[in-house]
């Protein structure tokens, strides 16, 4: 999810078409040609979709079988009938026996850094003991990417927060974002958090981190707090992550360049700050400056660049200091989702989540030891970065980052594979990666090899012709505007039985393009049975349950009429890109990251920011409190609370089957 305080706006223009690509689907068309037909107004066929109109016409064509939910928008959630849901942790709760009882009254860091912290995005389940394969025994990862301080708080807006937070206030709101670690155990039908669990930890802007890689040591990272450019404290803008192969997390830093303040005309790389994106008003998001010096541009000029890397933090090891893991590069993290190359070398998918940005990979130069948890300890430090270039006939190239190779030489400015990873943008540019429209989920698929890709939308995509070239309509980003997203699907050599991720040349060809079927000016494409429930806009974080199946969040419906909810998908068969809405949380909310037990007979779901999109729209923190509604809410006027839910099926089975 991108990280943001208001709310975006949806575009009015639209490309003008007149085909319904429903329509083109039955036919048989492939989704790949109708991508590059859009690209050209027009629409040629070529070759199969995956499915048909025969499929179409069969009583079931997905393996989904809970009954889908309709579309609704009001305070409480909601979810299939034959299913039950429990709200587990909500911002705020005790992560350890000597944590405060929840006072948002009395809420200062020291309180906030002994709880649950706020909008939880990523969620991982780690099952106990390390290494089994438990369904109800285990540890919780989650991000939480950023505060809305205007709900924590009563008597401010969207507006004036800024002003009125007190020093304590600021304290706690930098110490409810981060990261939480929690124990968690099944009692029967319901899970219970364990307070005393020796797991439980909290990650927030006090932790010391280590950083390592390329960029270590670089004079551009030494501050007068940190002489040796090697520590940095604190993680914030935790978006999506992912979960090493030896049961590390990788936690991705988003935006955390917003929470600087003071005059960034002073730093000394203003190339960089502008190929950044740094939004002069959008900074000191939370007024750290002012309990924090060194977050100010003039008191440390370097301690920017210490922010948005992927954040490596072991959770069985409560004292194990996390490391930002600099040879991943330094973009707006969405995530790192992780893969294994049949030779053992680990690979990390991970998208730069912002308009006209690019994916990247990370293959490491060895392969991880599944018997020696400690010789993988550093092994995110060698590799190659990759970013991606699509080509018109199926094909996706990864091209290295690597400094002294192609135009990564000094005459360009890359005089180490520091410069390239501090500056992995403009490498990225030089070496004409493929602009997405702002790449956020990725997930391999277990089963098939294939890697799905989430594009949530780009309100700013050009038609060919207009604009500067890298704004205009690509082969993988074909719609402009492109204010629905779309997510697309890429296979790696010698997929489904050994795929190999660290392989440089891949397919690729569209899954959805998401908006609504019967709309030819929306233009989507999905399966044609998609129902008037399921279709969806500004897809966002991805997984795949143990059954195979595709679930879908997303981060921006309510621009276009209804709430952000949860959908899943077959994708493969006859159900192949037929979505079916699962979950829809209180108004104003988004849903993040489900996470399953390795039975998938519990989901896990983060569910961020309820309340708010009404306060955006002008009310205050004492008008939205919802007393009676079935969702968790503050005391004395505060807003509802952020919270992690579980779905279970009342009669034991898996998650949508």
């Amino acid at each position: 999810m991108t990280d943001r305080l208001k709310s975006r706006a949806r575009p009015t223009r639209r490309q003008s078409f007149t085909t319904k690509y429903s329509d083109l689907m039955a036919e048989g068309y492939s989704r790949r040609t109708v991508l590059k037909g859009l690209l050209a107004g027009t629409a040629l066929a070529t070759s199969g979709l995956g499915f048909s109109r025969a499929a179409a016409a069969t009583n079931s064509p997905s393996s989904l079988t809970f009954p889908e939910l309709s579309r609704v928008t009001d305070k409480t959630d909601h979810w299939p009938e034959g299913y039950g849901r429990q709200i587990l942790l909500k911002w705020g709760d005790k992560l350890f026996t000597d944590s405060p009882d929840f006072d948002p009254a009395a809420l200062d860091g020291a309180a906030a850094e002994k709880q649950f912290g706020y909008n939880n995005d990523f969620t991982a389940f780690l099952p106990l003991p390390q290494g089994s394969a438990s369904n109800d025994h285990g540890l919780l990862v989650v991000n939480h990417e950023y505060a809305s301080p205007y709900l924590m708080f009563p008597g401010m807006t969207d507006e004036d927060y800024r002003d009125k937070l007190t020093d304590e206030q600021i304290r706690a709101v930098a110490a409810s974002t981060g990261i939480s670690v929690v124990e968690v155990k099944k009692s029967g039908a319901e899970w219970q958090v364990v307070t005393d669990g020796q797991y439980n930890r909290r990650v927030h802007m006090g932790t010391e981190m280590r950083l390592s890689g390329p960029a270590a040591g670089d004079d551009r990272l030494k501050t007068s707090i940190d002489p040796t450019g090697t520590i940095v404290f604190g993680s914030i803008s935790n978006c999506s992550g992912g979960i090493t192969p030896w049961g590390t997390m990788l936690s991705g830093e988003e935006g955390g360049m917003d929470i600087f303040a003071g005059d960034y005309t002073t730093l000394p790389d203003q190339e960089l700050v502008e190929r950044q994106g740094w939004d002069e008003e959008e900074n000191d998001g939370y007024a750290l400056g002012r309990v924090d010096a060194r977050l100010k541009f003039e008191n440390e000029p370097n301690e920017w660049l210490k922010f948005d890397w992927v954040v490596e933090v072991d959770p069985f090891d409560p004292t194990a200091k996390p490391v930002k893991r600099t040879a991943l590069g330094r973009f707006t993290h969405e995530g790192a989702q992780v893969a294994v190359a049949p030779d053992g070398r680990v690979v990390l998918y991970m998208g730069d989540d912002d308009d006209f940005e690019y994916l990247y990979k990370f293959v490491t130069s060895k392969p991880w030891n599944p018997t020696d948890r400690a010789a993988n300890k550093d092994l995110l430090d060698e590799g190659t970065l990759y970013t991606a270039r699509f080509d018109a006939d199926g094909k996706l190239s990864w091209l290295p980052l690597v400094q002294g190779q192609g135009p990564l030489t000094p005459e360009n400015g890359f005089h180490t594979q520091a410069d390239v990873v501090l500056r992995t943008r403009m490498a990225a540019d030089l070496l004409g990666a493929t602009p997405m429209d702002a790449p956020e989920g990725f997930v391999p698929h277990p089963k098939t090899g294939r890697v799905y890709i989430a594009m949530t939308e780009n309100e700013d995509r050009l038609p060919a012709g207009e604009g500067d070239a890298g704004e205009q309509v690509n082969v993988a980003n074909t719609r402009a505007p492109n204010p629905d997203g779309h997510i697309l699907e890429i296979t790696p050599p010698g997929a489904p039985d050994a795929p190999d991720h660290a392989a440089t040349d891949y397919t690729w060809d569209a899954f959805i393009l998401c908006g609504d079927p019967t709309d030819p000016a929306a233009h989507a494409l999905c399966h044609p049975e998609t129902s008037a429930n399921g279709w969806f806009t500004d897809p966002d974080n991805l997984s795949v349950d143990p059954a195979g199946r595709l679930w879908v969040t997303t981060d921006g419906p309510p621009d276009a009429g209804f709430n952000d909810a949860l959908y899943a998908t077959d994708t493969e068969g006859n159900g192949k890109a037929l979505p079916k809405l699962f979950y829809l949380p209180p108004v104003g909310s988004e849903v993040c990251s489900p996470a399953f037990t390795p039975d998938g007979k519990t989901m896990f779901l983060s569910i961020q920011h309820p309340g708010e999109l009404r306060l955006e729209d002008g009310e205050d923190s004492t008008s939205i409190a919802d007393a009676g509604t079935n969702w968790p809410d503050f005391i004395d006027g505060h807003g509802p609370r952020p919270s992690l839910v579980v779905i279970t099926k009342d009669d034991g089975g898996v998650i949508g089957s």
